[in-house]
């Protein structure tokens, strides 16, 4: 009873006790602002002197005075015209009465009004108030209110000791199943699934793992590309996990104070352990865990934040059922000691899913969804290669949207397909006017591609080609669909795709003999990939299997960083230079060889606008039938000629 007491009389004295430096800055904010309504109040003043008043007077310049207790304001004739924001007010010492009698009875005389008010005078007693109580009711108002939410949180156990709280965590507590997700909406990561299972499995039977002396990972850091589904596969652990489950994203800890961030992670832990097993999920950890450094410029409050972070994380008992997930997608700028083990034990890939991934996601996001008889989704997940989850999404409610604005009650394979070419190439840009001669053009170019394809021996099947613009800025696009999904690619078939890419400038320059601006995305692609060959891949001629760069950002862009010498990667756009030349002069020899076809295609296309894929092998199919009858009527009368010489 005494502590408790003891207790409440401090906490009722404090904010007396600290009531003294409010009070000093009270008055120092009282005096400034009396300052500055002074000045302001003087604003449009200005003063003379007694004797210029006078002469002004005999001048007739005059137009009316105010006598006041210490001095006479006088306002001319000429500013009496002007409107009251731009006129001047002048004032001048005011003299014993005495001796102002004369100088009244002159200005009488002239018709001067003295008695009038060239301003308003504010009232002493509202100029005290606003001057001196104000600021101070302010100051004291805004102390007691900050001194009661400071004292209500502080007694609900809130934690914190920063103001209002600011130091508490933001995370959002999930339980039993209330995020709506578990694994069985996630589809295409079966083997993060499985090692995030064994981390649930841990949390609900831990002396299973116990018995044999297995102890709990501390942490698991989900990495991968946007959109694979790192944050949905952690809704999925707190549907599945069935203990409190905190949510939290990186940047919530950084704040423009300092120290808040560190107190959020303290209170996180805090309250993780309260309700321990429990787990901690950080979104984008990437915005606190970036590696340290001693470059000016650094982020003092974000270092704190990751110190604090890796503390807490050493500081915990794994055994008590605390586990933290983690995710980003640039764990090349995460921290060292953030990935040592102990802390981030498991690595967890959450990769682009390959075709059966692709096809097991397609089927979760068409559950709600009405499909006709006709949708064949392998052959939509065939066609997606290295689509993400956040992309299939996309497509079926593109596809959907279709669906409803045709007038249809389900989806159908048409607006799978429009839909997927949608999200590549975007929508068809009806407006735009294309004259005969860029129509020609684009014709040429995109059967150029999917000649140059369909002629080779390495290349992916053309599906589809059209000369139809499209809101990404193409004018046309040759869009090829593999017959299977393959992970490894030889240099041959990386050569036919750098002369498929090519073949629409070749196509240009063998029928118009011309080069226009529709191939820098080829080109583009194109020196992309020859550079990897080169650079990467150990594919070049000159350097053999020597590495010259590496990737910087994996899960992002997937941009190359040189890692030679200036004049060994002036040699690699050299031979960077000579490959894509070699393919291009092939691309241009197969086109030339086939001009007949080139051209048959190319018309068909233009009157059509849009082929299929079967379309165009019709055409060559018919080509080599023609080819192999010529090629046998050759022989044939090459075969008599050398009889009729015999005998």
């Amino acid at each position: 009873m005494n502590q408790n007491n003891n207790k409440k009389n401090t906490g009722s004295k404090t904010p007396w006790k600290n009531i003294i430096p409010i009070v000093v800055v009270a008055l120092v904010f009282t005096i400034i602002v009396n300052s500055l309504y002074t000045s302001f109040a003087n604003s449009y003043l200005q003063e003379i002197s007694f004797t210029e008043f006078k002469s002004m007077v005999n001048e007739d310049k005059v137009d009316s005075i105010q006598v006041q207790s210490d001095r006479i304001l006088i306002l001319t004739r000429e500013d009496a015209e002007k409107s009251a924001a731009e006129q001047t007010v002048y004032f001048t010492a005011l003299l014993p009465q005495n001796n102002m009698t004369e100088l009244y009875a002159q200005l009488q005389n002239l018709g001067v009004d003295y008695q009038g008010h060239i301003v308003e005078e504010v009232s002493p007693l509202i100029s005290f108030l606003v001057s001196w109580v104000l600021p101070y009711a302010i100051i004291l108002g805004a102390f007691f209110l900050l001194t009661r939410i400071m004292s209500k949180k502080m007694g609900s156990g809130g934690g914190g000791g920063l103001m209002g709280g600011m130091g508490q965590s933001k995370a959002k507590v999930y339980m039993e199943k209330e995020t709506g997700v578990t694994f069985a909406d996630v589809a295409g990561q079966d083997e993060a699934k499985e090692q995030l299972m064994e981390i649930i499995d841990f949390l609900h039977n831990p002396q299973k793992y116990a018995a044999i002396g297995a102890k709990l990972p501390k942490g698991a850091l989900l990495v991968g590309s946007p959109g694979t589904g790192k944050t949905l596969l952690a809704k999925a652990v707190a549907g599945e996990a069935k203990v409190p489950f905190f949510s939290i994203a990186g940047s919530d800890f950084v704040e423009m104070f300092v120290g808040v961030g560190a107190s959020r992670v303290r209170d996180l832990f805090q309250q993780a352990a309260k309700m321990a097993p429990a787990i901690i999920f950080i979104d984008e950890i990437d915005a606190i865990g970036k590696s340290r450094d001693s470059r000016l410029g650094g982020n003092d409050e974000r270092e704190q934040t990751l110190n604090q972070l890796l503390s807490e994380i050493d500081g915990f008992d794994s055994s008590k059922g605390v586990v933290i997930l983690a995710a980003t997608n640039r764990p090349e700028i995460l921290d060292k000691a953030l990935l040592r083990a102990g802390r981030f034990d498991r690595r967890i890939i959450v990769d682009r899913p390959n075709l059966a991934g692709r096809y097991q996601t397609l089927r979760v996001h068409t559950r709600g969804i009405k499909l006709s008889e006709d949708v064949d989704l392998q052959k939509i997940a065939q066609a997606t290669a290295g689509a993400v989850g956040a992309d299939l999404a996309n497509l079926v409610n593109e596809a959907a949207l279709r669906a409803v604005r045709q007038g249809r009650k389900a989806v159908n394979q048409e607006d799978l397909l429009v839909s997927f070419e949608v999200v590549i190439a975007g929508t068809e840009k009806k407006g735009t006017v294309l004259t005969d001669m860029e129509k020609r053009i684009v014709s040429y170019h995109e059967v150029g591609h999917a000649l140059v394809a369909a002629l080779e021996k390495h290349a992916q099947p053309v599906s589809k080609i059209t000369i139809v613009p499209h809101t990404s800025g193409a004018l046309g696009y040759t869009m090829q669909m593999p017959e299977e999904e393959k992970f490894l690619s030889s240099r041959e078939e990386l050569q036919v795709e750098l002369r498929t890419l090519l073949g629409g400038r070749a196509a240009e320059q063998v029928v118009f003999g011309i080069q226009t601006t529709g191939a820098a995305n080829d080109i583009e692609r194109a020196t992309d990939l020859a550079r990897k060959m080169v650079t990467q891949y150990g594919m070049s001629d000159k350097f053999g299997l020597m590495a010259l760069s590496n990737v910087g950002n994996q899960y992002l862009d997937g941009n190359t960083i040189m890692n030679c010498a200036e004049s060994t990667a002036a040699q690699a756009d050299s031979e960077i230079k000579d490959l894509l030349f070699a393919c291009y002069e092939d691309a241009k020899r197969l086109l030339r060889e086939n001009r007949e076809l080139l051209d048959e295609v190319s018309l068909y296309l233009l009157q059509k606008e849009t082929i299929t894929g079967d379309e165009l092998m019709a055409y060559v199919n018919a080509d080599k039938r023609r080819l192999e009858a010529q090629n046998a009527f050759t022989e044939d009368v090459n075969a008599s000629d050398e009889t009729s010489v015999t005998e």
